[in-house]
């Protein structure tokens, strides 16, 4: 079967650091289009939001990329930064980590009060944002899943299956109509050898970008928001899973930014890797208010919901399924060069030989490379 997009491509300027990406299906063809570039300043990028949670809120400065380069932002450090509310109190930033400023301990934002950032000392510039009200958010009313039937089984085949993951919430009052949701994953693997290092958790956040708008709707209600799809080729479900669901509350221009970087954003990296300096901000430069400044600095409220997965899904992958290289004789190395791991010991009384099952890859002997062995605070077996 064939099908076709026809895509009309007007030229726009974009930033000398981040390029677009437009993917053209045409009769099974991939193409990649890069547009014609016409600005070629790297730009500040800001990113963060600050809520009413506590904790420390994140604020992240870096440098644009020459066109074509999807990597890592460059970050920016050495930089002043504190917040300000409409009342005359100044909470300043801390340089937690390069580019990376973090509020202090004990703050937390107050809804009804308007928060503005300033960040000075790069290149003896000095840059705010307007002034952003921490909107009330309500709480999430559930977060569930289903089991979602990819191949089914049959006599000869167990099936494979995959689990979306959505929550309802709604807001009685109608004030909140602009939505957005991330998420925190974390889910419990088990090497099956003995080792000393057998169960570990793994952390992992999203980066889709995630919204919803009820202002055309007579109530703010929203119902089976798709949050996390996941499938049989990750380990996820495979023991024990869970997920903590945020919901932010946004203003109208937010909702719009986001849902421009969410049209534009396309088969790259991240978020920030594909932003046109037409986008819409709430930052801009005191010295050169034509200056381009990429980002949003956002407040909001936040309320949050966790729940767990623990059920019995269809063709989840084992991992390890290939560890197991080889076996020798207790009193005889494998025939490698390689470091070796143990895996299974195979004792036995005479005539019988012990022997021992090996790997030459150390993850598969140690779950901290690729997890923590620590159990979360949140854990919880039931």
């Amino acid at each position: 079967m064939k099908f076709s997009v026809d895509i009309n491509i007007r030229k726009v300027p974009f930033i000398w650091n981040v390029g677009i990406a437009m993917i053209i299906l045409s009769a099974g063809c991939v193409a990649l289009y890069t547009p014609e570039i016409t600005e070629t300043t790297d730009l500040l990028v800001v990113r963060g939001t600050i809520t009413d949670q506590g904790g420390k809120d994140t604020i992240k400065l870096s440098r644009s990329y020459p066109v074509g380069n999807v990597r890592d932002a460059r970050p920016v450090g050495g930089a002043n930064v504190s917040i300000s509310d409409n009342l005359g109190n100044v909470i300043r930033l801390l340089e937690a980590s390069m580019g990376n400023y973090v509020t202090p301990d004990g703050f937390s934002g107050i809804t009804g009060r308007f928060y503005r950032l300033h960040i000075s000392g790069i290149r003896d510039k000095t840059y705010e944002s307007d002034p952003m009200e921490m909107r009330p958010v309500p709480p999430i009313d559930c977060v569930y899943y289903n089991r979602i039937v990819i191949d089914p089984p049959d006599e000869f085949f167990k099936g494979n299956d995959a689990c979306q993951v959505y929550l309802d919430t709604h807001d009685p009052s109608g004030n909140c109509r602009w939505f957005r949701w991330s998420f925190t994953e974390t889910w419990m693997f088990r090497l099956d050898f003995d080792v000393p290092n057998k169960i570990c958790w793994i952390n992992a956040n999203s980066h889709d970008i995630n919204i919803k708008s009820t202002s055309a709707y007579s109530g703010s209600v929203i119902e089976r928001q798709p949050v996390k799809y996941i499938s049989n080729t990750s380990d996820r479900l495979k023991l024990r899973y869970s997920i903590l669901v945020n919901q932010f509350s946004l203003n109208e221009d937010e909702y719009l930014y986001w849902e421009k970087v969410r049209n534009i954003v396309t088969n790259t990296g991240g978020l920030y890797d594909m932003i046109p300096a037409a986008l819409p901000n709430n930052l801009r430069c005191i010295q050169d208010p034509d200056e381009t400044v990429l980002g949003y600095f956002s407040v909001s409220a936040k309320t949050s919901k966790r729940i767990f997965i623990q059920d019995e899904f269809a063709g989840i992958i084992d991992a390890y399924s290939n560890c197991i290289e080889g076996n020798t004789s207790n009193n005889q190395r494998p025939p490698s060069d390689k470091p070796f791991w143990v895996l299974l010991k195979h004792p036995c009384s005479l005539p019988c030989i012990p022997y021992f099952d090996y790997t030459t890859r150390e993850e598969c002997a140690d779950c901290t490379l690729r997890g923590s062995n620590k159990r979360p605070d949140f854990w919880t077996d039931k």
